[in-house]
């Protein structure tokens, strides 16, 4: 019996967990109940979920980031979802498995699973639910970290620095500004510290090194990259589309964009920047060696980085080769001080020489490469390969063939030499750089675009509206790629101011294309082999007595000779052999006649300078030379008579004629013909003593350039009440003892050089009282120097401040009644590029300036002569 009442007891716990099982929390019961609930809370949940998506995707155009909740709360959905999917299937044949009224089922173990599973995901998808009424789906996206450029030490850069900061900063200027400067000059080490002073104070610094063949895609990446929109959306669209997801990013940020090095102008608007205004205080800064690119990008007065001064140079140097070599070798300091200007304070030079040569301890070797560096400085250790190919880079970028031929034509000029414009561009003209042309002055004039790109590209530099110059070690670059990277050395031989006194020995003249031997000592010029290549013979300021007949029969090609400032007094009967040559310059020579008989083969002659040939009194029969251009005789004894009006009357080509006049018969004779009239550049008036010179006469000459006006008694006064001599850019005063004002130049609106000597009776440059009939007129506004010397009863320039806006230099010599100068304190406004020169010294503390501000602006300029 009692086993009966275990048993009894035993299948009642049984049944109750049956039970249990089959009915606690209704997972098969209510099955059915939980999957419709389920599947509309699901729907509801998948609703929700497009809401918050939309709202995402909206606010991530505005470029904000999903916050990491929503990212995950979007995962648990999914999944949820995923899950379901699986659940429907499957809960749909366990109901069909159900049994007595659906409270059981024939495979209970499997319907209770799946029972379980609905429930379980359907309070899953309740409380997802309820998560997914986010307030804030996104954020900002981090700001990008502005990460500090390393920059070695420098040394010459502080001031620039500190200009190119308080430029940038300056609230009154548009925030775009550019810096330019020949290779290897320190722009990127300057603009990396730029840089870093801009981290402390900006949203996002963007900083790109663009190079050449940079385009607006790549630029694009660059700038998404350190905004963070790169990703798979980012990369299927257009420029366009992503030039407007930039711009909407950038427009709500105080940005700078740093582009490094760049060629060509770059289309910001096509990237999506937005335009830098002073509103919005965003910068945009670069670094070219354009100085057109920077123009071109918006900033019209770019800030040039310019090589180390002396003091500089030599520090940088210094700290490269290290101090302690200098204490143990004494002899050593001043060579390396020559080696050290012969970089000419191009840091990249500076360098890798000082590098080269820091473990050089013996003097000899330091005398080596002051040899090496004069003779060929392309020979030296690490030239052809850390300094040459970098700058070349500028002469590649050079638009065509024509142009850098001129370049490397400048090359030809000796170290630190002042390139006289006019006379290159002839040489480029004649050399045929500037194409086939029929106006002479269309030539020219393409010479000056010429040099202006040059001038622009950092591989020439500006001196004034006359000169240019070439940095020594571009001069180099020039050499070296003149003479195919070193490998045809005689293409160019250049041996320009090194104290020759003969010929330098040539391998192979034939090889010889073009020769600069100007500067020297050389006395004869001799050569017996054949010079069939040679093109351009450069042979002034030598002390050339003679020129062999036998050498120049072997010039068949020559185009350019230059035998100015030489003491030769003739020309060889063998000048009729240079049947090629367009160039001939005999400026400050002895020459006393031309060979008329040899002139009349040089059929192809165009130019024909003979300026300052103080012993020519004649040039008969250069009418024969009939493709004359271009004729010079300012400063020789040659005068406008009868006789050289009709010579110069055949010559049916000419074009451009500089003369000298002492009498104004001779002078009437000469405007005479208008055609002569249209030709004259350059006129000289001496010794007019009989009668006031009319400078009415000189209206008619509109291509006049250059005026001298010497030992003349007195000037009548023009009739004209508007500027009238709008192409002349030079006059000369000199010894006029009886005119007492000039106010006739108000007529020259383009005078950029005046002086003024020896005139004992002038009083004032400009008189008042004449002055104020012509309404309108402000004078000097193109002037960069005003020489004024010897003029002891001088007063007044002007009688009021005047604007100089391109003043350079101002000399006042001997000139004791001037006591006040035209300026006040905005009268120039590059003052660091303005000299002043007071003499005698005595005068210096006697200038009245117009006030305090007037003295503290030009005091410290005027020169401790």
């Amino acid at each position: 019996m009692g086993n009966c009442g275990s048993f009894q007891i035993s299948c009642d716990q049984t049944l109750d967990r049956i039970s249990t099982f089959l009915f606690s929390k209704g997972y098969i019961g209510n099955l059915e109940e939980n999957l419709n609930d389920l599947k509309r809370e699901m729907k509801l949940l998948i609703a929700i979920k497009d809401e918050v998506m939309n709202k995402v995707e909206r606010e991530e155009r505005l470029h904000q980031q999903r916050r990491p909740t929503v990212r995950e709360w979007f995962t648990r959905v999914e999944d949820a979802s995923a899950r379901f999917k699986i659940l429907v299937s499957t809960s749909t044949a366990q109901l069909q498995n159900q049994c007595l009224c659906g409270l059981c089922s024939k495979d209970v173990c499997l319907s209770y699973k799946c029972g379980k599973s609905v429930f379980l995901l359907l309070e899953e998808v309740k409380k997802l639910k309820l998560e997914g009424c986010f307030k804030e789906v996104t954020e900002l996206p981090p700001r990008p970290e502005v990460v500090e450029r390393p920059t070695r030490g420098t040394v010459g850069q502080e001031e620039m620095l500190q200009t190119a900061w308080n430029r940038l900063m300056d609230t009154n200027n548009v925030g775009i500004m550019g810096l330019h400067g020949m290779g290897g000059v320190g722009k990127t080490t300057l603009f990396k510290r730029i840089h870093n002073k801009f981290a402390e104070k900006f949203d996002i610094v963007i900083w790109i090194v663009v190079s050449q063949g940079a385009n607006i895609s790549k630029l694009q990446e660059e700038i998404a990259q350190k905004l963070y929109l790169c990703g798979e959306g980012w990369t299927k669209k257009n420029e366009s589309d992503k030039a407007a997801e930039i711009h909407t990013v950038l427009k709500r940020k105080k940005f700078v964009l740093m582009l490094d090095d760049i060629w060509k102008k770059v289309d910001l608007e096509a990237i999506g920047v937005p335009e830098p205004t002073r509103e919005n205080g965003c910068k945009v800064a670069f670094t070219t060696r354009s100085k057109e690119v920077c123009v071109r990008m918006g900033d019209h007065e770019p800030m040039q980085i310019k090589c180390l001064e002396e003091d500089e140079a030599w520090e940088l140097f210094k700290g490269k080769i290290g101090d302690e070599m200098l204490r143990r070798e004494t002899l050593i300091e001043d060579l390396a001080r020559k080696v050290s200007e012969k970089c000419d304070g191009l840091p990249l030079a500076l360098s890798v020489i000082g590098e080269t040569m820091a473990s050089k301890t013996m003097v000899q070797e330091w005398e080596d490469a002051i040899y090496v560096l004069t003779r060929n400085a392309a020979e030296f250790s690490d030239m052809e390969n850390d300094i040459l190919p970098i700058l070349k880079y500028s002469y590649d970028n050079l638009v065509d063939e024509q142009i850098k031929s001129c370049f490397l034509y400048c090359a030809l000029f000796p170290e630190d030499e002042e390139i006289d414009k006019d006379r290159l561009i002839e040489y480029w003209i004649c050399e045929g750089f500037m194409g086939e042309y029929q106006v002479l002055k269309s030539a020219i004039n393409k010479g000056y675009v010429v040099l202006g790109i040059l001038i622009s590209a950092n591989l020439l530099t500006r001196v004034n509206t006359e000169k240019v110059i070439m940095h020594d070690v571009v001069r180099e670059m020039a050499l070296w790629i003149a003479s195919d990277l070193g490998e045809k050395k005689e293409n160019f031989v250049v041996q320009a101011g090194v104290g020759l006194r003969e010929v330098p020995k040539v391998k192979d003249w034939g090889a010889v294309r073009r020769m600069s031997l100007m500067g020297n000592k050389i006395q004869e010029m001799t050569c017996s082999s054949n010079c069939s290549e040679l093109t351009t013979l450069l042979l002034q300021n030598n002390s050339l007595k003679n020129l062999s007949g036998e050498f120049i029969k072997y010039l068949k090609k020559l185009v350019v000779l230059d035998l100015s400032w030489n003491i030769i007094s003739g020309l060889p009967d063998q000048i009729s052999e240079l049947t090629s040559l367009q160039y001939l310059d005999l400026s400050n020579t002895r020459i006393k006649q031309l060979p008329v008989v040899g002139f009349q083969e040089l059929k192809k002659l165009t130019h024909l300078n003979l300026t300052a040939t103080h012993m020519l009194f004649s040039v008969s029969g250069i009418s024969n030379l009939s493709s004359l251009r271009s004729l010079k005789l300012h400063g020789s004894k040659v005068q406008g008579d009868v006789g050289l009006v009709k010579e110069l009357q055949l010559l049916e080509h000419l074009q451009v004629l500089t003369i000298n006049e002492s009498t104004e018969l001779a002078l009437e004779q000469i405007l005479g013909d208008q055609t002569l009239v249209k030709c004259i550049y350059r006129l000289h008036i001496t010794d007019f003593q009989e009668k006031p010179f009319n400078l009415s006469l000189l209206v008619s000459m509109k291509n006049l350039r250059e005026f001298w006006l010497t030992g003349t008694h007195a000037c009548k006064e023009i009739d004209s009440t508007s500027p009238c001599f709008t192409n002349l850019s030079n006059v000369y005063i000199m010894k006029c003892r009886s005119i007492k004002d000039l106010t006739w130049l108000l007529f020259t609106p383009n005078l950029v050089k005046l002086y003024i000597t020896n005139s004992d009776k002038l009083e004032e440059v400009i008189n008042k009282e004449k002055a104020t009939k012509l309404t309108g007129i402000s004078p000097f506004q193109k002037l960069e120097l005003l020489s004024l010397d010897t003029c002891p009863r001088l007063e007044s320039i002007y009688w009021s401040p005047l604007p100089f806006p391109t003043l350079r230099r101002l000399e006042i010599r001997n000139c004791p009644k001037l006591r006040k100068l035209p300026l006040n304190a905005t009268s120039v406004s590059r003052v660091d590029e303005l000299s002043i020169l007071v003499h005698p010294r005595e005068q210096q503390t006697e200038l009245k300036w117009e006030d305090e501000d007037t003295l503290n602006r030009f005091l410290p300029l005027i020169l401790k002569d």
